[in-house]
C-alpha cells in the first residue's frame, strides 16, 4: 500500500479551556516510513470494522474554493500543498469542535494508493500510556498510539470521486453509537450528504436474498452454500472498507446463472443501489437456523424469526405464518 503523501497535526484544548488550539506539523511526512505504514495499516483496520455513514460531497465545487471537496480537488489538480490543505483544514474542523474538546489527539491525513484505487483517509488518534523495555533490558513508561480506538475518521474514495459517478457512495465517516454529535460535525466539515443507511440496506439486500432462495426453491444444502457466499462476501468487502456491488455478488451467489439474483432484485423493486456498503452488525445477525429429527428438516433464515415465523417457547412450539409456496402445493395436493 503505497503512501503518496502523509502528515500529522496535533489537536490540543487550549490553556482557557474555550477551543482548541492547533500544533501543526511544518511539512510532510518523509516518504518510505515503515513506521508510517504500520500505522496507516492498522488504522485502516481499525475502520473498517467500525459502523459508518456513507454518503458524498453535496456538490462538486467548481475551481478552487475553501471546502474540503474544493481545496482536495486543487491538490489532486496538481499533487502538490499537502501541507498546506491539510493544516487549513486542520483549522476548520478545530472550530467546528469548538464544543467538542475531549476529541483532542492527533490528526493524520494519508494520500493512499492500493491497486488503481487512491484513497484519502482522515483519523484522530489518541496516545495512552504504556510499558516498553529499555536497552539494559529494564521496563519503563512508553507513550504509545491507541490505533485500536478511533473518535472520529472518514476515508474518501478519490478515483469514485473523480470518475463522477452519479451513484457511487465515495465518502464514508466514522458514524458509532454514542458519538453522533462528533459524527454530524465530521458530515459536515466534510461538505458530505449522508446518502445510504448501510444497516437498511444491508436488511433489504438480506431480505432480498430470503425471497430470491424461497423463488427458486433451493434445496437445504444449496441455501447453505448460497447463503455462505454472500456472508463470506460481504465480511471480505468489509475487512477491505469496500461497498458491495450488485454485479459481483450475483454472480458468486449462483455461478451457473450469474445474473439471476440481479435481475431478481431489479424486477421486484427492492429499491437497491447497485453499490450497498456492508453493515458489520446486521451480517453478524444473518444466520440459518436448521434442525432435524424425527423426519422433519427445517431451516429458516435468522431474521424471518419473529416476522413470518415465531417460536412459542412455553408451547416448544414453532409457528409458520408464511408457508413456502412449493410446499403449500404438496400440502393440497395431499387432501
Amino acid at each position: 500500500m503505497p503512501l503518496l503523501q502523509s502528515i500529522v497535526h496535533r489537536l490540543e484544548p487550549a490553556l482557557d479551556g474555550a477551543r482548541l488550539d492547533i500544533v501543526a506539523a511544518n511539512d510532510v511526512h518523509p516518504q518510505d516510513s515503515d513506521a508510517m505504514e504500520a500505522l496507516v495499516t492498522a488504522l485502516n483496520d481499525t475502520y473498517n470494522t467500525k459502523p459508518k455513514g456513507w454518503g458524498r460531497f453535496s456538490a462538486d465545487p467548481e475551481g478552487v474554493d475553501t471546502t474540503f471537496a474544493g481545496g482536495l480537488g486543487g491538490y489532486l489538480a496538481d499533487g502538490s500543498g499537502f501541507a498546506t490543505l491539510t493544516r487549513r483544514l486542520t483549522e476548520q474542523l478545530a472550530r467546528a469542535l469548538a464544543e467538542h474538546l475531549s476529541v483532542a489527539g492527533y490528526l493524520l491525513f494519508t494520500h493512499q494508493r492500493q491497486g488503481d484505487t487512491d484513497t484519502l483517509l482522515v483519523a484522530l488518534v489518541h496516545q495512552r500510556e504504556g510499558i516498553g523495555i529499555n536497552a539494559e533490558h529494564h521496563a519503563i513508561p512508553a507513550v504509545q498510539l491507541n490505533t485500536r480506538q478511533l473518535t472520529l475518521a472518514a476515508r474518501i474514495n478519490l478515483t469514485q470521486w473523480q470518475q463522477g459517478d452519479a451513484q457511487s457512495q465515495y465518502v464514508s465517516f466514522l458514524k458509532e453509537r454514542g458519538g453522533q454529535k462528533v459524527a454530524e460535525v465530521v458530515a459536515q466539515w466534510l461538505g458530505v450528504g449522508e446518502g445510504l443507511d448501510a444497516p437498511q440496506e444491508t436488511r433489504t439486500l438480506l431480505k432480498a436474498f430470503s425471497d430470491y432462495v424461497e423463488k427458486e426453491a433451493f434445496d437445504e444444502e444449496a441455501s447453505r452454500e448460497k447463503t455462505d457466499a454472500l456472508v463470506d462476501y460481504a465480511t471480505d468487502q468489509l475487512r477491505r472498507g469496500e461497498t458491495m456491488t450488485l454485479d459481483e455478488l450475483s454472480a458468486l451467489v449462483d455461478e451457473r446463472q450469474p445474473k439471476a439474483f440481479y435481475e431478481h432484485i431489479r424486477h421486484a423493486d427492492y429499491g437497491l443501489a447497485e453499490e450497498i456498503p456492508p453493515d458489520k452488525r446486521t451480517l453478524n445477525q444473518f444466520r440459518r437456523f436448521t434442525g432435524r429429527a424425527g423426519g422433519v428438516s427445517i431451516s429458516f433464515d435468522s431474521h424471518l424469526l419473529g416476522n413470518s415465523i415465531e417460536y412459542d417457547k412455553a408451547a416448544d412450539r414453532l409457528i409458520i405464518k408464511q408457508v413456502p409456496r412449493q410446499l403449500k402445493e404438496q400440502l393440497k395436493g395431499n387432501d
